[in-house]
């Protein structure tokens, strides 16, 4: 791997539309980063050999000069390009670190699931971040479940690195079943050394239809804690309000509906409830009995004491 040369860590964040898309949630996060960080294309992954054009097609535009041209539905990243002689405007809603600093090392990778030739495709993923010497990958989905809308959207963090899992409180996955393009990412990096992190987001799927701002917030937040950074929201929040209120507006009339979603609610309030009882915080005293004997183990051992604990005399 290249080696970083750069005071902050290269962090890559990266999400497909379709499969592991549910809602949106993972294209919007992209969105929403784009508009406020100072990022241009500095790779296309071309769509050819990748992506079913009857699909996805590409579509017909013009450019500034007023001819037709073909934007194909490339794999594009986005990368932080100096600009000299910009001058920061400290109003402007952009993403920084805690320090009020602006962030200058975010990567974003946006693009659709292909419909082949997927080792390839991450094999090319797995060269970028090592050309640009990446040094976190997160990797964004979003899937439709038995969420209700009217509770926080539950999210995931997973990693196959034990010591990602202990520096972020994610943990190992232990899905099995039918994969998307994220996961076949995702284990190419970790076979190749590099520690992705996979977030997810559940999204009600009785509202399918519609794009979930309330899922988006939702990773967003969890970026926020992974990276330590602060990302504004902007209109997301008043558009998670009005989602989540158009929602109960249609469920009011439909009785049926009300049902389903009480019985949701119920549900997921009794596995809150779970969380907090004798064997979760069992659970949990287990793993920090854990932690503190991994940590006394890696501490550096101290010599012997003497019979004599008499501190010796000062330097005169």
């Amino acid at each position: 791997m290249t080696a970083p040369a750069h005071s902050y860590p290269r962090v890559l964040i990266m999400a497909f539309q379709g499969w592991s898309d549910a809602g949106d949630a993972t294209t919007e996060v992209l969105q929403h980063l784009g508009g406020m960080i100072e990022a241009d294309v500095v790779h296309v992954i071309s769509a050819e050999g990748y992506v079913d054009f009857q699909v996805h097609r590409p579509k017909i535009t013009f450019d500034e000069s007023g001819n037709r041209v073909l934007d194909w539905p490339d794999t594009r990243l986005y990368g932080p390009v100096e600009r000299p002689g910009a001058e920061e405007d400290p109003s402007a809603e952009m993403v920084r670190r805690l320090d009020g600093s602006l962030v200058t090392d975010l990567f974003l990778l946006a693009g659709v699931e292909p419909a082949r030739d997927w080792q390839n495709f991450a094999d090319e993923i797995v060269e970028l971040v090592d050309v640009w010497a990446i040094d976190t990958v997160v990797i964004l989905g979003s899937m439709f479940s038995d969420a209700p809308h009217s509770r926080p959207i539950a999210t995931t963090i997973s990693t196959e690195s034990a010591k990602r899992r202990a520096e972020t409180g994610a943990v190992r996955s232990s899905y099995e079943g039918p994969a998307g393009i994220s996961t076949v990412i995702d284990l190419a990096l970790a076979e190749a050394g590099i520690a992705p992190i996979s977030l997810w987001a559940q999204v009600p799927h009785y509202v399918h239809s519609t794009p979930s701002p309330k899922a988006t917030l939702a990773l967003l937040d969890k970026l926020e804690e992974l990276l330590d950074i602060v990302i504004p929201r902007g209109e997301l929040l008043t558009q998670a309000t009005e989602w989540e209120s158009n929602i109960d507006r249609i469920a009011s009339s439909d009785e049926e509906m009300t049902r389903y979603i009480r019985k949701l609610e119920e549900s997921r309030d009794d596995a809150l409830a779970a969380e907090a009882t004798g064997d979760a915080i069992a659970l949990e005293f287990e793993k920090f009995l854990e932690d503190d004997e991994t940590s006394r183990r890696e501490q550096p051992q101290q010599p012997p004491a003497d019979d004599d604990d008499t501190p010796p005399p000062a330097a005169g």
